[in-house]
């Protein structure tokens, strides 16, 4: 499968005697949004941030493409420049610059120039709305915008795949629509996606692919229409009826 970019196979994580992932299986192609969703605890961070290779998994594979990243001799950074991450609590340098922020990465990581860095750093800027607050520095921005310039960093790298880690939970309520606005413009240009999310109608209108954890497995993933509007597992049917009551 020429467009798979990333395979998930059988991936366990253990903290001590506590196993918080058991053998998750899927797999991410060229252009995927996928959705994760399950309630908090279920191990949905956990696994993503095993992807990003900032846990290590107490057994199973990450491939991509085709190359186990789990090994040793990986570049986690070099590799994470291809998976890029969008965290849930921004992760902004707060003493530099909205640019800075956007910059320092394609320089320490991918050697790119002033120059270079600069022009790709003020193209995704603009891409999310955030080119006017440049010189701002994070404390002077609203969450929404933090989670924007944090969008705009991630892109710089030129990711192949974006992880987000509840990119919009720490958000007001009126500052979720502005990064979810973001993130749809990138899954409409075909930007793969791998998205940890409590908003099911992201779910539901965005992502091709949802997956549905419990208790550090998977219990149910295919089509949004089939997880989300007719779920085959009692504990799937039981989690989504908390959003519909609501």
């Amino acid at each position: 499968m020429a467009d798979t970019i990333l395979e998930i196979r059988h991936l366990s994580k253990s903290f001590g005697s506590h196993e918080v992932l058991r053998d998750i299986d899927f797999t991410v192609s060229k252009g995927d949004v996928t959705a994760i969703i399950g309630a908090s605890g279920s191990g949905k961070s956990t696994l993503l941030r095993c992807v990003n290779l900032l846990e290590t998994p107490t057994s199973g594979e990450i491939l991509f493409h085709g190359k186990d990243v789990t090994g040793r001799g990986v570049n986690a950074p070099e590799y994470r420049s291809h998976v890029g991450m969008v965290f849930q609590s921004f992760n902004l340098f707060n003493n530099m610059t909205v640019l800075k922020n956007c910059m320092v990465g394609q320089m320490k990581v991918l050697k790119r120039s002033r120059d270079e860095a600069h022009e790709a750093a003020m193209t995704y800027l603009a891409k999310v709305g955030m080119a006017p607050y440049i010189n701002a520095k994070p404390r002077q921005l609203s969450g929404g915008q933090k989670q924007r310039v944090a969008i705009a960093r991630a892109l710089a790298m030129g990711p192949e795949v974006l992880l987000f880690d509840e990119p919009t939970s720490a958000l007001d309520p009126e500052m979720v629509g502005e990064v979810l606005t973001v993130m749809q413009t990138l899954a409409s240009e075909g930007m793969t996606m791998l998205v940890v999310t409590h908003e099911m109608a992201f779910a539901r209108d965005v992502s091709n692919h949802v997956v549905y954890m419990n208790q550090g497995v998977i219990c149910e993933q295919g089509a949004p229409a089939d997880v989300l509007q007719n779920p085959q597992r009692q504990e799937t049917k039981d989690f989504l009826a908390r959003f519909r009551n609501n």
